[in-house]
């Protein structure tokens, strides 16, 4: 079976420009412009942040200091996502992968998480989130890592004192 194509010739010497043409492809918006085509890729808002995103979004965290923290004695399930800005199922699952977190359940089953347990979400979600370590290199970490909370105090404090300095340069 042979293939047939046929070619037109157009000997007119005006070249008139292409009209422009869009075509809209998934997740992709492609514009198709005389002798060049332009690609522009939409942001996909799904899977994990890049490490540029992350350390944008680290200084957006709700998480209040140690003094206005311990003031209180229990956090409701809620209150703590919205302070790591995560899902309450995300919360839910650490709970369920991470024995550190113990938090304790009143008649109704709901959630009540203690100070300590809030700063070892912290030190989960930094771990898992911001140095992008897997579930279980997370555990292993905990696991291996007993002054682990020490060194995540540590990097914390100076995050703040980072946080401080650019700040006064700033407003040098």
């Amino acid at each position: 079976m042979a293939l047939h194509t046929q070619i037109a010739f157009d000997f007119d010497d005006q070249q008139q420009p292409l009209p422009q043409k869009k075509a809209i492809v998934k997740k992709e918006k492609v514009i198709v412009v005389p002798q060049e085509i332009t690609i522009i890729k939409k942001k996909s808002t799904r899977g994990r942040k890049s490490l540029k995103e992350m350390c944008i979004g680290v200084d957006l965290l709700d998480i209040p200091e140690d003094e206005i923290l311990f003031q209180k004695m229990y956090y409701s399930i809620g209150k703590v996502a919205a302070m790591f800005k995560v899902n309450q199922s995300l919360i839910r699952l650490w709970e369920n992968e991470f024995d550190v977190l113990k938090p304790k359940k009143n008649g109704k089953g709901d959630r009540l998480f203690r100070p300590e347990d809030i700063k070892n979400i912290q030190l989960i979600y930094h771990l898992m989130r911001e140095r992008k370590y897997t579930m279980e290199g997370a555990k292993e970490f905990i696991k291996n890592n007993k002054k682990a909370d020490e060194k995540f105090a540590l990097i914390e404090s100076l995050k703040k004192l980072k946080g401080f300095l650019n700040e006064l340069k700033a407003n040098l």
